[in-house]
C-alpha cells in the first residue's frame, strides 16, 4: 500500500508561485512514476506533469511547459511541483498519483493523494 499527501496549496495573484509537496510513504518507490493531475470545476482531471522515480524522467502538459517544473528528494520520498508565473486557468484541485507506468493516463495510476486548492486570482 501506498500512501500520498500532498500540501502547498493555497491563493495566490496571477503572475506568483506556489511549490505544493508530495509526501509518499509505503512501499518502496523505487519503481513507481509520481504524477501531478489537476482537476477544475465541472472539468475532467488532466495531466500536469511526472517524474520517473530511479530515472528521473520527466514530462509536462504543454499548457505548463516552461512555467511548471516537478522535481523529487528520493532520500524524503518527496516530488514537488513548482509553480511560477501562474495563471487564473491553473485553478484546480492538485492531486498527486503514484504508478508502475509513465504514463500521462490517469487510469494507469493506483495510488491518489487527497488533493490540495490552488486558487490563482486575476
Amino acid at each position: 500500500q501506498v500512501q500520498l499527501v500532498e500540501s502547498g496549496g493555497g491563493s495566490v495573484q496571477a503572475g506568483g508561485s506556489l511549490r505544493l509537496s508530495c509526501a509518499a510513504s509505503g512501499r518502496t518507490f523505487s519503481t513507481y512514476g509520481i504524477g501531478w493531475f489537476r482537476q477544475a470545476p465541472g472539468k475532467e482531471r488532466e495531466f500536469v506533469a511526472l517524474i520517473r522515480w530511479e530515472r528521473s524522467v520527466l514530462y509536462y502538459a504543454d499548457s505548463v511547459k516552461g512555467r511548471f517544473t516537478i522535481s523529487r528528494d528520493n532520500a524524503k520520498n518527496i516530488v514537488y511541483l513548482q509553480m511560477n508565473s501562474l495563471k487564473p486557468d491553473d485553478t484546480a484541485v492538485y492531486y498527486c498519483a503514484a504508478g508502475f507506468r509513465t504514463t500521462t493516463r490517469k487510469s494507469e495510476y493506483d495510488y491518489w493523494g487527497q488533493g490540495t486548492q490552488v486558487t490563482v486570482s486575476s
